[in-house]
């Protein structure tokens, strides 16, 4: 079932209102749908910070992962499960389970959505390159809008609703080849 407008707001509307509880800083660009990183380079132009992907992914025993990288990185799929302990080769988890575990549609991927897995399904892998940034951009939980945190106030936030985040080298260099 795909969320409704009305559903997506008062979802952003608990993340904003968490972030404020925990005391986290964040500021958000309003601005129209993206949907993959491609299209959001007119955004990134914009907003300072490292802009970034987000990958849902699922191993072959039904382990969820997400994998956040920046948005140019380049992540080698067919060995990714090596690099952070999955279960045989990854594959996109379906846009039902996304919904349903981390409270957003495909195309609005975000970290933010780790308040919405409170069975705590989820295992978060925050490539380290990312890390390099002090400013971090992700949506929150809806593509028409970008939101800029900290990035020791992203990984606090991660801990706050129970997913610590593993931080491992996941990306290669672009020079290096996929």
């Amino acid at each position: 079932m795909t969320a409704t407008a009305d559903t997506i707001a008062t979802r952003r509307r608990a993340l904003f209102s968490l972030l404020q509880r925990l005391g986290i800083e964040t500021t958000t660009h309003e601005h129209p749908a993206v949907f993959t990183v491609a299209e959001s380079r007119h955004v990134k132009e914009t907003i300072a910070g490292g802009h970034t992907k987000n990958l849902f992914l699922k191993d072959k025993k039904g382990r969820l992962f997400l994998v956040v990288a920046l948005g140019e990185a380049v992540i080698d799929l067919k060995r990714l499960h090596e690099v952070i302990g999955a279960s045989g080769r990854l594959s996109f988890g379906p846009a039902d389970l996304l919904e349903a575990v981390w409270g957003v549609t495909p195309g609005s991927v975000t970290p933010f959505g780790g308040m919405f897995d409170t069975d705590h399904r989820v295992t978060v892998v925050l490539d380290s390159a990312m890390l390099d940034h002090a400013i971090l951009n992700y949506h929150p939980l809806e593509n028409t809008a970008t939101t800029s945190i900290g990035r020791d106030d992203l990984i606090r936030f991660l801990a706050e609703t129970g997913h610590p985040p593993a931080i491992l080298p996941v990306s290669q260099s672009a020079s290096a080849g996929a």
